[in-house]
């Protein structure tokens, strides 16, 4: 499929069409990452950027207690003198 390129301030810019747009999953004001590979232009879809605070949502020591196994206490890990 071939696209036409229109001037966009002093850059180039490209249509997506709206069925290869709607397979990956692209949108209005979405990102994409685009990069010269030899002789070719690629455009891949944006990775996710996560927020610490987003993936530790609902952690807690109790939570993380029942990942770790540390075998048995030695000493006084429990916390009584």
């Amino acid at each position: 499929m071939q696209v036409q390129l229109a001037r966009w301030g002093n850059s180039l810019g490209l249509r997506i069409p709206k069925d290869i747009a709607a397979r990956f999953g692209l949108a209005e004001g979405g990102r994409v990452e685009i990069e010269a590979e030899g002789d070719r232009i690629v455009i891949r879809t944006d990775r996710p950027r996560y927020d610490l605070d987003e993936l530790l949502t609902g952690m807690t020591p109790e939570a993380m207690r029942d990942v770790y196994d540390w075998g048995p206490d030695i000493g006084r890990e429990d916390g009584t003198p």
